[in-house]
């Protein structure tokens, strides 16, 4: 405020100056014309004569001086909050269009630039590339350690190359003073940060031995904490350093703490980070499928080199690197090479497309909004012509009719881009829930400087948009015909009611690109959710458990801990059957892959020898709890147990992929599973139907499970099926509600981190697993109802303004002996044809624009005849429904007020 007045009190003292000088002027020529014999009177007067208009001569002064435009613009602000307070139902109009357009587009460009365009936090990251190896089975994630060193030792491209664990990121407990915590550790080679180019803020790095990756010794029991860790356990206290933790049980010393803001792996979560690193042993010395660790791989290119070259030379390089592998087809699944990009994989091409697709439908809906705002615009020139003559015949000049013309507008943006900003942040917190599991973005959304700016340019943008037509049809007017209107009833302006209607029917047009999109996405929706997934989901609570395995090391999980939970849980009222399974169907929380050797007879079958399956671990009572139904043999029961035969269940589609054919799927009973366990052959017993196991849209993939209760310790897979994670399944006949508490009891006392579940039920997982296509589909219902709206309001707007400047026109038709249904019909054509030209031009700009929607329909296509039929009489009948209350006004007119009317 002190700034302010100060410069108030500058301008008022200039001006006080600039008017004493005027003054003084004047005097001193009357004094000197009274001293040449005339009287007061008519020296004061020739004076003036003399020295001319003193208003001009004020204004052209206060045009040299340095700061009066900075006074104009002010009083062109002042004045636009007049006017615009005068006209409150206009200005909220305005404000509320542009804040609907504006908060949408904020709202996805925040999504966008958190997920596609903010850059990685590595020095030089676009040197960052992720090397993975292909062959037989397709592509490889991971690689065993000698074929990492052989790329670092032949490769001229590569300037350092590390690797991590690809166990790495599942959740783990971290003991410390604090207490306990979940944290999402990963294990990496010793130079990888000095690769990143990034180093601890507190403490020091891992030390390599050389440039192998691998740790000096002295820090084989080392660990840094991220940021996040530091805070969270630790108090961010610097006295950390040198402090032992342990990981699951595993003594470890804390040696740094990386920056604020560091992540690595960029993959979704949202728990505190910490890392150990690499130590690379015995087991690593050979190169036998599934017998010794591997690791991702991300390397930095040399500078100069690119992409493409470094490919071509690791291709070259891979077939020697094959070559050193015993096993035929092991050699034949590392035959080749692939390099991405790692800033790629951080989101998949899918989502890429998914935010591009919703970002240009914001966009749609901000120049709808604009285009609306516009038609508005156009129409408050028109009835302001004759206040804006007389301005110019006072003496403004064209540019400060059409400043005054910008100021207004720009105040409007700005009102509206600040609710929008408002209208963003509810967006995203109202579909936070459907971003954190599409697009991995757990931490909650707020506009950040990137997103402001881009907030600024959609405030100029709007104000330039909304302001070029009215300003310019404004400021180039004649003055004479205004000031000789006489008023509202002397006729519309042709070429600005051409204008507007044009600018309805582009409004018609986007509107209905919108619409057909949304239509599309919500048949999509509809078909996904007749899709017979091979189980039920009614009345069924999820637990989603982390088990802390390294407290019940040396005992077996299976009797300690799981067969005596379900027990407990089975007992609970109302619950009806619980069973536990690695992970549910459609489930997101640690799915397991097996690769089989189907039964081969000739040297030909080697390429296709192996066959990829689902794998879960599950308790006998999960038939009673998802209701799938048998098509040969039988489900695991009490009698399967850890000293009875090895028994597994699969389904149809791992009966075909296992014979390679649609051979009776009684067939495969009695069949020895190879490569399942080296200790035990399981002997499949019996075959489901197929189910849903990753999407909804996606078909069902070979699966095998196996049976809970005949794990032991000495099973090949037991620490992978059980000492990671596991999901509860409970049905039950009460509400989740009522259930929940007790089942959250009996979780803490088997043991108090299971206390920590995340519970959730099996519709909801089913919602969540139809992806990108159900968050579209919720964000374009809202972006099309919002354009449906918008283009109501211009066709009604539009009509309602021609109707107020015809008014005396309808009533002269009625006198005359119109009948007032024709009166409504000529409304009513004027209306039909903006429509049926805004549909016309909307559908061709919706059947290019559903090409783009291809990769997220489902058993729908992009040029559905039902969807477009039913969006275009949509649109067409709320356009005459839109159109039927101004029209009914021109019928009302009363011939004799209407001829009174000036």
């Amino acid at each position: 405020m002190s700034f302010w007045r100060f410069g108030r009190g500058l301008f008022e003292r200039r001006k006080a100056e600039l008017e004493e000088e005027i003054q003084a002027h004047l005097r001193m020529d009357v004094a000197a014309r009274m001293e040449r014999g005339e009287s007061r009177a008519e020296a004061e007067a020739s004076a003036r004569r003399e020295f001319g208009n003193v208003g001009l001569v004020r204004d052209v002064t206060y045009g040299f001086w340095r700061w009066g435009w900075l006074e104009g613009l002010i009083g062109d602000l002042v004045y636009s909050v007049r006017v615009l307070r005068r006209s409150a139902g206009f200005s909220i109009a305005v404000i509320l269009t542009l804040a609907v357009g504006i908060g949408a587009a904020c709202a996805m460009f925040t999504v966008v630039d958190r997920v596609l365009l903010r850059s990685l936090p590595y020095a030089r990251a676009e040197q960052l590339i992720s090397i993975r190896e292909t062959g037989s089975r397709g592509l490889v994630y991971s690689s065993p350690y000698l074929d990492i060193r052989e790329w670092r030792e032949r490769s001229h491209k590569l300037g350092e190359l590390a690797f991590y664990g690809m166990e790495g990121r599942r959740i783990s407990f971290l003991d410390a003073d604090g207490g306990t915590i979940h944290v999402a550790p990963t294990a990496v080679s010793a130079n990888l940060f000095a690769m990143l180019d990034v180093h601890p803020a507190l403490g020091r790095s891992f030390v390599p031995v050389e440039r192998d990756g691998s740790v000096d010794a002295r820090d084989a029991h080392s660990m840094i904490l991220s940021d996040a860790a530091w805070r969270t356990d630790f108090g961010a206290q610097a006295a950390v350093l040198g402090n032992v933790v342990h990981l699951n049980g595993e003594a470890f010393t804390v040696i740094g703490v990386m920056p604020r803001g560091f992540v690595f792996p960029l993959e979704d979560t949202d728990l505190p980070a910490v890392w150990t690193p690499v130590v690379v042993g015995a087991a690593d010395a050979i190169r036998v499928h599934n017998q010794n660790p591997r690791f991702m791989t991300i390397a930095r290119l040399r500078d100069g080199a690119t992409q493409e070259q470094a490919e071509g030379e690791l291709k070259a390089i891979q077939p020697q690197v094959a070559s050193l592998y015993p096993d035929a087809r092991d050699r034949e699944d590392v035959s080749g090479i692939a390099l991405r990009r790692y800033s790629d994989l951080v989101a998949g091409t899918k989502v890429h497309k998914a935010l591009l697709a919703l970002l240009g439908a914001s966009g749609l809906l901000w120049l709808i909004a604009c285009v609306n705002v516009t038609s508005l615009m156009l129409a408050r020139a028109a009835g302001r012509q004759r206040e804006m003559a007389v301005r110019g015949a006072l003496g403004a000049s064209r540019w400060q009719i059409a400043r005054q013309s910008l100021m207004e507008r720009l105040l409007l943006s700005g009102c509206g881009s600040l609710l929008g900003l408002g209208l963003s942040v509810a967006i995203l917190r109202v579909f936070a829930h459907g971003l954190g599991t599409q697009f991995g973005i757990h931490e909650s959304l707020t506009p950040d400087l990137s997103v402001l700016l881009g907030l600024l340019g959609l405030t100029v943008g709007s104000a330039l948009l909304i302001s070029a037509w009215p300003a310019v049809a404004t400021a180039r007017a004649r003055i004479e015909p205004m000031l000789r209107q006489g008023g509202s009833q002397s006729g519309v302006d042709r070429v600005r009611h051409r204008m507007r209607a044009a600018l309805v029917v582009s409004e018609i047009a986007l509107s209905l690109t919108l619409l057909v999109g949304c239509g599309l996405l919500l048949r999509t929706i509809y078909a996904l959710r007749h899709v017979s997934l091979g189980f039920r989901t009614e009345h069924v609570l999820v637990a989603n458990m982390t088990v802390p395995a390294y407290k019940f090391a040396g005992k077996n999980m299976t009797t300690e801990l799981y067969q005596p939970l379900v027990d407990k849980v089975n007992r609970l009222p109302g619950v009806e059957a619980a069973s536990l399974l690695t992970e549910v169907p459609l489930g997101k929380t640690f799915g397991m892959i097996f690769t089989f050797d189907r039964p081969s007879n000739s040297a030909d079958d080697i390429r296709r020898g192996n066959l990829i399956a689902q794998f879960r671990a599950v308790g006998p009572e999960m038939q009673s709890v998802f209701g799938f139904r048998m098509v040969r043999g039988r489900f695991f029961n009490e009698r399967d147990t850890a000293s009875s035969q090895a028994v597994a269940v699969v389904n149809r589609a791992f009966v075909r992929g296992y014979f390679g054919d649609e051979r009776d799927p009684g067939k495969i009973l009695g069949e020895n599973l190879l490569g399942l366990d080296k200790k035990r052959r399981a002997i499949v017993i019996g075959v489901v139907d197929d189910e849903r196991q990753v999407s909804v849209a996606d078909p069902a993939q070979p699966e095998i499970e196996v049976c809970i209760p005949q794990i032991t310790p000495d099973t090949g897979f037991y620490k992978g099926a059980e000492g990671v994670a596991m999901d509860l399944a409970v049905r039950t006949e009460l509400s989740p509600g009522v259930v929940l508490p007790e089942l959250r009891e009996i979780l803490r006392k088997a043991s108090p981190d299971l206390a920590e579940s995340t519970f959730t039920t099996m519709d909801q997982i089913v919602e969540d697993s139809y992806g990108s296509q159900k968050l579209a589909a919720e964000l374009l219902e809202i972006f099309a109802g919002s354009a449906l709206l918008l283009c109501v309001a211009g066709i009604y707007g539009l009509l309602a303004y021609l109707v107020a400047q015809r008014t005396r026109e309808m009533g002269v038709r009625i006198a005359l002996g119109a009948q007032r249904r024709d009166v409504m019909g000529l409304v009513l054509r004027q209306a039909g044809w903006m429509l049926i030209a805004g549909l016309g031009l909307g559908l061709g700009l919706a059947y290019g624009a559903s090409r783009g929607l291809r990769t997220f329909l489902f058993e729908v296509k992009p040029d559905d005849p039902w969807t477009l039929g039913a969006v275009t009489l949509l649109l067409f009948a709320s356009g005459l429904v839109a159109a039927y209350w101004p029209a009914r006004r021109a019928a009302g007119v009363d011939p004799m007020e209407a001829l009174r009317t000036e």
